[in-house]
């Protein structure tokens, strides 16, 4: 392995500026995972004061405001933050997929590092599981992942 090139992101967030966009909606849940991400990033270097926090009314406007955040450079990444409940409808299956395809869309066409933290459960026992209890806190997750592709891509 010696022989290979390796390129990996260091886990450090000294530094950067970080937008952290968090839905509303199901805020009991949202909010632990916002808490999750702050407290994941502050113990890896970031200093508060470079964290934006935006709240937007649910996962469906994450999106659009995380597009506007992307086209105004000012933010090393963003973290989008929510979690979509499966109802008795069908409104769960557009909301994540539109969630999904928006976000994805926003990291590739302005190349920034977008962490992916939005829930998307079948039960409330299941968000409150990724929130901060036996299956850990998916908003921490989603601010590693996003803090180790900052870092990628500023060495490629």
């Amino acid at each position: 392995m010696n022989d290979i090139t390796t390129i990996a992101g260091r886990l450090d967030a000294t530094g950067l500026k970080i937008a952290v966009v968090a839905a509303r909606f199901n805020d009991f849940i949202v909010n632990r995972l916002v808490d999750g991400a702050i407290d994941y990033l502050e113990r890896h270097g970031l200093d508060r004061a470079n964290i934006t926090l935006v709240r937007v009314p649910g996962a469906f406007e994450l999106p659009l405001v995380c597009q506007k955040l992307a086209q105004g450079g000012a933010h090393d990444g963003i973290l989008a933050l929510g979690a979509v409940i499966r109802g008795d409808t069908p409104h769960f299956d557009y909301v994540c997929a539109e969630a999904v395809k928006g976000l994805a869309h926003i990291m590739l066409a302005h190349n920034t590092a977008l962490g992916f933290g939005v829930l998307t459960c079948d039960t409330i026992e299941q968000a409150i599981a990724r929130a901060g209890s036996k299956a850990g806190n998916k908003g921490a997750e989603a601010a590693a992942a996003m803090l180790e592709t900052i870092r990628v891509l500023e060495r490629l």
